[in-house]
């Protein structure tokens, strides 16, 4: 990560530290089209639920090497001596459901893959066009409709801990909400 330039304009949430500062301007609300960055998008999103996307961020690399680098065909394959040893890990949020869920999501991204369903595909087809959506209200809603489809259609095909709110977090971060707030330098970027 670049260090960043802390004259820029950016969303209030990101304006903390130079970490969110930097995470903000070259991750968060970049489309990601790769279905295994977006399991791994969805796996930290599940386990920053009720917990501050900095908190999540300065354990990033915990996270990575728990979950064998977010490679979810080893870590369908985890057992409960696993969650047991996830459970130890102090570089990780050590919350028995969200790890549970991690692996269940495993499970459910390799099942969509053999039943020929791309997760990326999937998820920006689920959008208007399969294009990024602008909210009306950016930074101020935690869902939104298109989120709670999201979130019933992640839940049918398996994935777990994943509500309207996770889903409207996941898709910010990965592009397929626009939510930059006006006075952002990223507002009015073409993100497409």
């Amino acid at each position: 990560m670049n260090r960043p330039d802390l004259a820029r304009p950016r969303c209030k949430w990101a304006q903390a530290d130079a970490m969110m500062m930097t995470y903000h301007d070259e991750e968060w609300g970049v489309p990601v089209h790769d279905s295994r960055q977006l399991w791994e998008m969805l796996v930290l999103e599940s386990f920053q639920a009720g917990l501050s996307w900095r908190t999540i961020l300065r354990r990033r690399e915990g996270f990575r090497r728990a979950f064998m680098g977010f490679d979810p065909d080893r870590v369908a394959r985890f057992t409960e001596a696993d969650v047991t040893r996830l459970m130890a890990d102090p570089g990780i949020i050590r919350a028995r459901a969200k790890i549970v869920a991690a692996i269940g999501n495993a499970r459910a991204y390799v099942a969509m893959r053999a039943a020929g369903e791309d997760l990326a595909t999937f998820a920006w087809g689920m959008l208007p066009g399969g294009k990024p959506v602008h909210e009306p209200n950016p930074g101020v809603q935690a869902a939104s409709p298109l989120s709670q489809a999201m979130a019933s259609a992640l839940r049918a095909r398996g994935f777990r801990f994943v509500g309207p709110v996770t889903a409207y977090a996941w898709m910010q971060a990965a592009g397929m909400i626009h939510d930059h707030e006006a006075g952002c330098f990223r507002h009015a970027c073409d993100t497409v």
